[in-house]
């Protein structure tokens, strides 16, 4: 089983179609651990629209909160203790794709960040970054965070309008792959997801080695 993290540096700047297009790009299963919010509908729904996945591969969270809020304030409204037990990998027979919650210092519990939680499963994460004003700060602080845990980092991949010097500029100060940009797609659906990530992110930048990483 290899395994990719999809994480954002911040929420809703489109980690979820991210994470919908590479999922659907590998064949692979998709795991969103940890669901806070439900209204309209939650990301794994989403996923499953966008990715054409069959049902099977679309797994169940561990934790399907109905406050959108950071996981650890949605918990204690739902009355829910995370438990990082019930957060442990799924096993599955291909490629697995894991989406985070929020940012990589969202806190899951009152001691557990987001991005502690990578650092204990070990596996590549993919960060998704906007191309607009103010991303260059919010990507470098993120892949700063990340490699404060020795977090293995698969690349950054932007999402938005084209903005040629800052996708220039922050693979270059953070020293790490640039995987491409995914533009603004109107519509949204599964055909033109599978279209522009075939044409804007270069998967080749992950390694034959990093994707036939066992678990």
């Amino acid at each position: 089983m290899s395994v990719l993290v999809v994480t954002g540096t911040d929420t809703g700047i489109g980690k979820t179609v991210f994470a919908a297009g590479l999922a659907g790009a590998l064949g692979a299963y998709y795991w969103k651990p940890v669901q806070a919010g439900l209204e309209p509908e939650g990301d794994k729904e989403t996923v499953a629209a966008l990715s054409a996945l069959p049902a099977g591969r679309i797994l169940p969270e561990a934790y399907r909160l109905t406050t959108p809020a950071s996981p650890h304030l949605a918990a204690r409204i739902d009355g829910v203790t995370i438990d990082l037990d019930r957060l442990a990998l799924p096993k599955v027979d291909g490629p697995l794709v894991i989406e985070g919650a929020g940012g990589l210092l969202v806190p899951l519990t009152e001691t557990l960040l987001m991005a502690d939680l990578f650092a204990h499963w070990g596996q590549k994460v993919i960060l998704c970054a906007r191309t607009a004003l103010g991303t260059i700060n919010h990507s470098l602080l993120s892949i700063e965070a990340l490699k404060a845990r020795n977090v293995p980092i698969a690349g950054i991949a932007f999402i938005g309008e084209a903005h040629d010097e800052n996708e220039r500029i922050i693979p270059r100060l953070a020293g790490v792959p640039a995987l491409g940009r995914l533009p603004l797609l109107d519509p949204l659906d599964a055909p033109t997801l599978r279209a522009a990530f075939a044409n804007h992110i270069n998967l080749h930048q992950i390694s034959t080695n990093d994707m036939d990483k066992p678990v």
